[in-house]
């Protein structure tokens, strides 16, 4: 029987040298900086201890960063519980706050003092307490099972058990046990969050999202991609709902913010949240995410945004309602582009084969090994290949017809058995963002495109109404049904809500909607099948690995518990000849200023600013404004919004993006390509004083010059 506890710790427990780990890969826990890589990160010149970091019982920096909205990193910037993260992070929140009005994406927004801080609903921020290894109470736990869904009944159970008994009667903590190296290590994270979150300000789209799509994921970069908001707490500095009578949170620690700036080969280090890496992922998995996820991700997103972006440009009302949603999607698409270029072009495919060919006749020199690991690369094997065409069917329903908002509203908005119907607040709040046209126009095209690429014995019911009652075309069946549903407007359905239920479960959008959340039910239902073998054959894979590369530092991939990466500040080549610099400047903005895109409109006060040199203490020693800059962190989604901090920990940027050439970096990272672009923090400050007129916020930060 494998070991599991000392598999996961001997090789987490070694100390490291500079030449047996590259200081710029690796997503590294917390608890174990001391005995990883506190060396070479002195080597490599931070001024940090491992308390310094990561401390539970003073403060460190680790109190400092925060988890923002589930899916972004944050940090506290002042003694008053003003945070900073990116625009694109705060984005979401922003655009619920806006209106035509008071359109705070397009305009920007600063409050002036305490009282003028929007309240954001449904926003929170979460701060981790701990980590506690819980491996063997957790391993012993699932022994009795083998099942994958027994086991996370079970995972659940003990979850629950474990967290009560580390947290006892503070009811402000909450605990998770979360799963390391493909279930071969776990831990329980202690967590506590605060709700009271309130917009303090941010920059216009013009600057926060400069160069919006064209530039996402690219470098040079000119994007002012931050925004600020404030935690509010009781009287005693514990969570608490959104009251009047709540005070500015006091943190245990923020970060001292430096303006002295940033030289190639400096130290830097991010600490985050990063989501979601596949650093273990096999060949087999390569080839379902290039060709089926990413290539089905790519297509569909890439007909509905031309759909979206259409109306939003001719119409300043839907660019509002569709801004956040058009984001997301973008993002996505974008990612899954870049993803498959770079599968390619480092032939990702190929060097995860070549690992696979090495794993495998280091298994086949040892019979226990044989006995330990023989199958997991064949079961992984066997579990991807058998779910194949599942997958893409799956992919296709919640790509293509679980975009169309008439269905999907129809199901979420429905009254369910045994449940009232939703309340008026959560009605009004999707159809602020709605807009009907427009999503007719998304379902003819998704509908469309779904017919095509589908089997016609994977096709909802809903496509034998379109043959039988309007001869194939789904034009007429589109506009037919947006014309008799009441979902297509807010009044409609709080009329038929209010007068009979029946009205509701025979509506025309509600008979597709079921027919789409049970074929996704069912599909979904279907793989569950592969789910035991796949975990099965991954879980002893990287068990292996760990096994085979004993001695060598091997983080985790991540999981969206706080991790750790430290380099530095870094140039690169992306091809040959051509050498990117580490930083840009406002000069760049000017350069690439379009006032006929609104992807580069420059605002005039912007201008103004840069034409005077009115850069104040922000500027660089020519005399140039700094705008971002690159370093050769290792980070992934979730880690947008993350402090870049120097050899002192001290703040010197926020980590917003990755660059082009490093787009498979979640699977396989690329030391001389693979970087992580970050607003300068002299920018941040700039803009938020000098173009936002907001510089009494300087008042209670801590400013190294």
């Amino acid at each position: 029987m494998i070991n599991l506890k000392k598999i996961g710790f001997v090789f987490l427990s070694i100390v490291i040298t500079a030449n047996t780990l590259k200081a710029d890969e690796g997503m590294w826990m917390l608890p174990l900086i001391q005995k990883l890589n506190i060396k070479t990160m002195s080597d490599i010149g931070f001024k940090l201890s491992a308390k310094d970091i990561y401390d539970i019982n003073n403060s460190s920096l680790k109190d400092a960063v925060l988890q923002f909205g589930g899916g972004c990193t944050a940090e506290i910037i002042s003694k008053e519980g003003l945070i900073l993260t990116n625009h694109h992070c705060g984005y979401g929140s922003i655009q619920k706050l806006s209106s035509v009005e008071h359109n705070y994406l397009l305009n920007g927004f600063w409050a002036m003092n305490h009282d003028e801080e929007i309240p954001a609903p449904g926003l929170t921020v979460t701060f981790l307490d701990r980590f506690e290894d819980v491996t063997k109470e957790v391993t012993d736990a699932l022994a009795s099972t083998a099942d994958t869904k027994a086991k996370e009944e079970v995972l659940k159970k003990v979850s629950d058990k474990l967290s009560n008994q580390a947290i006892g009667a503070n009811k402000y903590l909450k605990g998770r046990v979360v799963s390391f190296y493909g279930n071969n290590q776990y831990y329980l994270v202690i967590t506590k969050t605060y709700n009271d979150i309130r917009f303090v300000g941010a920059p216009p789209s013009s600057i926060g999202k400069f160069g919006a799509d064209t530039d996402n994921w690219m470098w040079p970069r000119h994007t002012g991609d931050f925004s600020m908001f404030r935690i509010y707490a009781d009287k005693d500095n514990n969570p608490a709902e959104y009251s009047k009578n709540n005070v500015a949170f006091k943190p245990k620690k923020f970060l001292t913010i430096s303006l002295k700036g940033v030289k190639q080969n400096d130290p830097a280090m991010i600490m985050g949240y990063p989501g979601r890496t596949n650093r273990f992922m096999t060949s087999y998995e390569v080839k379902e995410t290039s060709e089926i996820n990413n290539a089905i991700t790519i297509l569909v997103r890439g007909v509905r945004q031309n759909v979206l972006m259409n109306d939003m440009v001719s119409n300043p009302k839907i660019r509002l309602q569709y801004a956040t949603k058009y984001a997301r999607s973008s993002n996505a698409w974008k990612k899954a582009i870049g993803m498959n270029e770079t599968f390619a072009k480092l032939k990702v495919y190929d060097r995860r084969a070549a690992e696979e060919k090495t794993f495998t006749e280091w298994v086949s020199a040892d019979p226990q090994r044989v006995e330990k690991y023989g199958n997991a690369l064949s079961d992984v094997k066997n579990a991807i290949e058998s779910r194949a065409k599942l997958q893409s069917v799956l992919k296709y329903y919640t790509e293509a017809l679980n975009s169309i908002e008439l269905t999907t509203s129809a199901v979420d908005l429905a009254p369910k058995d045994g449940e009232n119907s939703k309340t008026e607040a959560s009605i009004s709040e999707f159809y602020k963002d709605y807009n009907v046209t427009t999503d007719i126009k998304v379902a003819k095209a998704m509908i469309k495109l779904f017919k095509e690429k589908v089997a016609i014995t994977d096709l909802p019911d809903f496509y034998k109404i379109i043959d039988s009652q309007f001869k194939g075309n789904i034009d007429d069946y589109v506009d037919d049904l947006y014309n008799q549903s009441v979902f297509v407007s807010e009044e409609k359905l709080k009329a038929a809500l209010a007068s009979d239920t029946k009205t509701i479960e025979n509506d025309p959008a509600y008979l597709p909607a079921k027919d789409i959340a049970n074929a996704i039910k069912k599909y979904t239902k279907d793989l569950e099948q592969y789910r035991t073998l796949y975990a099965k054959g991954q879980k002893q894979y990287i068990a292996g690995t760990l096994e085979m590369k004993a001695g060598k530092a091997m983080y985790p991939d991540a999981n969206f518990t706080m991790r750790l990466t430290y380099g530095q500040v870094l140039n690169y080549s992306p091809k040959n000849a051509v050498i990117y610099d580490y930083i840009t400047t406002l000069d760049g903005v000017m350069q690439k200023e379009d006032p006929n895109n609104w992807e580069f409109v420059v605002p005039a006060k912007l201008k103004e600013l840069y034409n005077t040199k009115n850069f104040g203490q922000y500027a660089l020693k020519d005399g140039r404004m700094p705008v971002a800059f690159l370093t050769n962190n290792d980070i992934t989604g979730g880690n947008s919004g993350s402090p870049v901090l120097n050899k002192k920990g001290e703040l010197i940027g926020t980590a917003f993006d990755g660059n082009w050439e490093s787009m498979s970096g979640d699977i396989i990272f690329e030391p001389s390509l693979q970087r992580c672009i970050n607003v300068d923090i002299r920018y941040t400050l700039f803009i938020m004083d000098k173009f936002g007129g907001a510089g009494y916020l300087l008042n209670e930060m801590n400013i190294s010059k």
